[in-house]
């Protein structure tokens, strides 16, 4: 797979909380030089990335960000102004701890109310595969699948560690036909770029990509 092919996968990231427009301006025009998939963003930056590029550029950002226990009202809320701000895809993060005292019914709902929210548009869910048990992330796999989220996704990148190659063939044996792989952290090679995508991933959320693939060294996402 040749470099210009893997960056169409690429969510290509910027999400640190001291962000600035200039920050965001590099990663928009690299995205727009390289092809990627999105620009993976925070959400204060989608109005003005909307204004700067228009159509030329896919919006991509995050809601319940990076800890995942906000309310649900409060996630459908962030979802809806970035949608009409102008992001085409959400990645929201599950509540963690509902997860740890198995309340799946609650995370359910949760997912299936923010599809609701988000119908025709690209819904990603983060399930922080760092902290959860095998058994949980196969329970995972199982509701996202009900729910008719987009992609299920490892990782915020700010957790304890981010994809890894087990999660990812876990998933494929776990989750539903219509649900795709979105591997996210971990990504410290043009190796490990290919090797997810070989694997069955159909995005990578990484900050690092254009670097890798230009040869200079970098800290992953």
């Amino acid at each position: 797979m040749n470099n210009e092919t893997m960056m169409t996968y690429v969510d290509h990231t910027q999400l640190k909380a001291f962000a600035t427009w200039s920050d965001i301006q590099a990663l928009c025009d690299e995205a727009i030089t390289y092809k990627t998939a999105s620009v993976c963003i925070p959400a204060s930056y989608i109005k003005r990335i909307q204004e700067t590029y228009g159509d030329s550029i896919n919006i991509c950002t995050v809601i319940g960000f990076p800890l995942g226990y906000s309310p649900t009202n409060i996630k459908i809320s962030e979802a809806k102004t970035a949608i009409a701000d102008g992001a085409s895809e959400i990645d929201m993060v599950v509540n963690i701890g509902d997860i740890k005292n198995g309340d799946f019914d609650k995370v359910l709902s949760e997912i299936s109310e923010i599809q609701k929210a988000t119908e025709g548009h690209v819904l990603k869910v983060i399930i922080e595969t760092c902290y959860l048990t095998e058994e949980e992330k196969i329970k995972m796999c199982e509701i996202i699948t009900e729910a008719k989220a987009d992609y299920i996704k490892t990782s915020t990148g700010f957790g304890t560690n981010g994809a890894t190659m087990e999660d990812i063939l876990l998933f494929k044996k776990h989750i539903g036909p219509d649900v795709k792989i979105k591997a996210a952290g971990g990504v410290k090679s043009v190796e490990d770029l290919a090797n997810f995508i070989e694997a069955g991933c159909s995005r990578i959320g990484t900050s690092s990509a254009v670097k890798l693939l230009s040869g200079i060294a970098t800290d992953s996402y």
